[in-house]
């Protein structure tokens, strides 16, 4: 036991997200490969992914709650957060967003932690150029920066960070997660879903949150009238909770669809709500590698989505879903209607598609290139000098 090495997963908070659900599983993974001795720290003690984290049995969870980065309060938990490290001999901090790498990577740098990776899950669209100016000095401090596809690493060379730093691990999927726990009828699975449970209807579901506007559901709005213009009985299911919700019911009835459009609001049963959808959609204007094109993907469903970030490294344009320009509703139409008409085609797709997740992004996978990566930055410790705050002042990218 003496001789694991000790690792701190840093993350935002326990809410229902991608990030936050990547990070949970990894830390899942991490502890049943039992290589390592895994910490769990966090920015915001809250959300429903807390139960399952608490079920690992890792001990205390130490929050560091935040309301700038330039106040007294900043400076207090840093010295709270070199404490912990330190008195943890965490050997690798892994960051898991904007928030965890600009406030862990500077708190670990004064501990002089031995490796420290911070992460980028996205391209362009999220941040501020204040906040990617902050990010940036984040990196500096960093031995690592995981991207989470190909489309996020290019991203960041552009943007100044050196290759030699980005290391590109793809986001995992557990195959359970989108196996219904249940072999109930199709008319059944509806009603359990509150959905319609007319044999006729087809559904067109996006699962994606609803809190920040680059999900562009607006988009997807747009591309379900037309769809319903060609084929009445198709329904439209959005599944995720935000601030946005209000306006995006607006929306979809002024687009005359509001009878045949669902808002589930955070979805609870996602394998059964997959299992019941014809065509899985997502219309972001920016990504990094989507957890949920993952999903429809491992859930044989058909994927019509927007060409941005790491969703062509995902899908397969033409044999496993299409791909469509950002903003372009009238294209995403033309594929939901191309697929709702040719189910043989649809359902050839899906197969395909949960076979390539099988092959390219299972969890085993994520696993086994983070720990090469934590061992390799571990092995190349051992013979670099301490890498303080300090010293990296006058470093250049």
């Amino acid at each position: 036991m003496s001789g694991k090495r000790n690792i701190l997963l840093f993350i935002g908070s326990f809410e229902m997200g991608g990030a936050e659900s990547q990070a949970v599983q990894l830390a899942r993974l991490l502890v049943e490969d039992g290589r390592y001795r895994v910490h769990i720290a966090c920015m915001n003690k809250s959300g429903v992914l807390l139960e399952e984290v608490e079920r690992l049995g890792l001990g205390e969870i130490p929050q560091y709650r935040l309301t700038s980065f330039y106040d007294r309060n900043t400076f207090r938990q840093l010295r709270r957060l070199r404490s912990f490290l330190r008195e943890r001999s965490i050997d690798v901090i892994h960051a898991q967003d904007f928030y965890t790498n600009v406030f862990g990577m500077m708190g670990a740098a004064l501990a002089r932690v031995p490796v420290r990776i911070a992460f980028r899950g996205e391209t362009g669209g999220w941040r501020t150029p204040a906040q990617d100016r902050v990010e940036r000095i984040a990196f500096r401090l960093a031995h690592a920066v995981h991207a989470n596809a190909e489309a996020v690493k290019q991203y960041l060379l552009r943007d100044g960070v050196p290759e030699s730093k980005v290391v590109v691990i793809y986001n995992g999927l557990d195959m359970a997660r989108v196996t219904p726990h249940t072999d109930l009828p199709r008319e059944q699975l509806l009603s359990m879903l509150c959905l319609p449970r007319e044999p006729e209807r087809r559904f067109v579901s996006i699962v994606a949150n609803m809190r920040h506007d680059v999900k562009d559901h607006p988009m997807f709005l747009r591309a379900a009238a037309r769809v319903h213009a060609e084929i009445p009985e198709a329904a439209f299911v959005l599944a995720g909770e935000g601030e946005l919700t209000s306006a995006l019911r607006a929306q979809a009835a002024e687009l005359g669809i509001e009878r045949d459009t669902f808002f589930t609001g955070r979805c609870e049963r996602v394998a059964e709500l997959l299992a019941v959808s014809d065509v899985c959609v997502l219309s972001s204007k920016a990504e990094g590698f989507s957890n949920s094109i993952l999903e429809y993907m491992a859930a044989a469903r058909p994927v019509v989505v927007t060409d941005v970030g790491g969703a062509r490294e995902a899908v397969v344009e033409g044999e496993t879903g299409y791909l469509v320009a950002s903003g372009d509703d009238e294209a995403m139409a033309a594929r939901i209607i191309t697929l709702l008409s040719d189910p043989e085609r649809a359902r050839t797709m899906g197969e395909r598609g949960r076979s390539r997740v099988e092959q390219k992004f299972s969890d085993r996978a994520q696993l086994e290139n983070t720990r090469e990566l934590y061992d390799r930055l571990l092995a190349r410790s051992r013979s670099r000098l301490p890498h303080t705050v300090s010293s990296v002042q006058g470093e250049n990218f």
